[in-house]
């Protein structure tokens, strides 16, 4: 029987919180079972709810996003966070990435990207809006960000590896498929597998993993 993506939201303003859920509200693959408006009570709705995503503001009162995060993620390993926010300040996304978060997202975010994101995060990958990924790509390349630092690294074949390096290099399926003498559906399976022990969900995932682990240099 299928049952939708449970979600807890977090913001201390009351006007965005129900705009959120009357975003959401006629999403069948998504619903809200609670909202908090600081992360004090975020923690304890978490605890009474057992939500499957958090999505959360950073600012907040009595305790911050942040901070609500690192507990969330002591406490509660199997509830994903996700941050969303007004800023898309460098030090504000390294700390909530840092707390565990596995999403960024700014509140000017469409529906469409929402629901994608949620998906994405549920299903076990990682989701950064447009904006956000450009900010850690860059991050990354200056060492102000070190991702995955709370998981296991995977070993790849070195075919994985040239063809991460390729992708790196804006290579399409097809071109990849050509330097390497491959058919492009073995690339597509390739790629597949790369997005799926890098937990990426599209080709930006990829860049990210492969410069933060040396695999790839700018």
């Amino acid at each position: 029987m299928y049952h939708p993506i449970k979600i807890l939201i977090a913001d201390d303003h009351e006007i965005y919180r129900k705009g959120f859920r009357a975003l959401l509200k006629n999403e069948r693959e998504v619903t809200i079972v609670g909202e908090a408006e600081n992360g004090r009570e975020l923690v304890d709705l978490a605890a009474m709810l057992q939500p499957d995503i958090i999505i959360t503001d950073i600012k907040m009162p009595v305790m911050d996003g942040i901070q609500a995060a690192k507990t969330i993620r002591e406490k509660y390993p199997d509830i994903r966070v996700m941050a969303i926010s007004m800023y898309n300040e460098d030090n504000l996304v390294i700390d909530m990435l840092e707390a565990g978060a596995r999403g960024y997202l700014l509140k000017n975010t469409k529906k469409a990207e929402v629901v994608q994101a949620v998906k994405d995060v549920f299903e076990g990958r990682t989701y950064y809006c447009h904006d956000t990924s450009e900010r850690l790509i860059r991050m990354i390349a200056e060492n102000k960000y070190i991702p995955y630092r709370y998981h296991s690294q995977p070993n790849f074949s070195r075919k994985e590896i040239e063809i991460m390096i390729l992708i790196c290099k804006q290579y399409t399926n097809k071109e990849i498929a050509s330097a390497l003498n491959l058919s492009s559906r073995t690339i597509e399976g390739y790629r597949e597998k790369i997005q799926e022990k890098t937990e990426s969900r599209n080709s930006i995932g990829i860049v990210i993993y492969a410069i933060r682990h040396n695999y790839f240099q700018l």
